[in-house]
């Protein structure tokens, strides 16, 4: 019962923001070209659908709000969106274009301005996130990546995909990795929520701009993959006994 209600004041919630955002957009935008103002909008939205949970947010202290970043993260569920808003910057998500067509999530994403690709075309999707991704990081804004490309059925850190990674070369940005845990445990297979559920979002330390541009893109992606999955490892482990 208590799961009902919560799904028909997210619901609520989803239609009053939407709109606001969509006013917000039209009053700040000759002037807030980065779309900070919608962006925060969008992190009220999704620190309201995370409130009841149990969290842990560590690493907060290798951010610099001002700075602009690619942002690499690890993908279990849907609920990543979600949990990365609790790291304070601006940054636009890169998602396939199905995500779009998604009634409510689908108009948020193209209110608050994120990168649509086809991944069934990699050559014009590539060129589209390099495109996009350059603009918004000129605006100041950093841009949010899944390097694995698709969510991770089992959990684990698979291969990354080189986008992210070239993008923050060609684009002179740091790559910031950040490791999500405990996300696709938020909602139970019977749609109902897991209220004693707890995420963990672990900011790493990020690798400058001077490097990413000095690296060969591949080596660096394997490099922060490792980075990540020892990070990942270590969160799991901590938890354990708590099970």
């Amino acid at each position: 019962m208590l799961s009902i209600l919560y799904y028909i004041w997210l619901a609520a919630i989803c239609t009053v923001v939407l709109v606001l955002s969509v006013v917000a957009l039209a009053l700040t935008y000759p002037f807030d070209k980065s779309r900070r103002f919608v962006h925060e909008m969008s992190r009220y939205l999704a620190q309201s659908f995370l409130l009841p949970f149990p969290r842990r947010v560590e690493g907060l202290e290798h951010v610099d709000p001002s700075g602009r970043y690619v942002i690499v993260l690890n993908h279990q569920a849907m609920v990543d969106i979600g949990a990365l808003y609790y790291v304070p910057l601006n940054f636009r998500w890169v998602s396939k274009r199905e995500v779009f067509r998604i009634p409510f999530f689908g108009q948020f994403l193209l209110v608050h301005g994120d990168i649509r690709i086809d991944r069934g075309r990699a050559a014009e999707a590539l060129e589209q996130l390099l495109r996009s991704g350059k603009l918004w990081l000129s605006r100041g804004a950093s841009v949010a990546i899944f390097p694995e490309g698709t969510r991770s059925k089992d959990g684990e850190i698979h291969r990354f995909k080189a986008g992210a990674f070239t993008l923050a070369r060609e684009a002179g940005a740091a790559i910031l990795p950040v490791v999500l845990d405990g996300t696709p445990g938020v909602i139970g297979r019977n749609r109902l929520f897991r209220w004693r559920n707890r995420i963990t979002v672990k900011v790493l330390p990020p690798v400058p701009a001077s490097e990413v541009a000095a690296a060969d893109t591949h080596a660096l992606m394997d490099a922060v993959r490792e980075r990540m999955v020892a990070a990942l490892g270590e969160v799991r482990a901590r938890r354990a006994p708590n099970r």
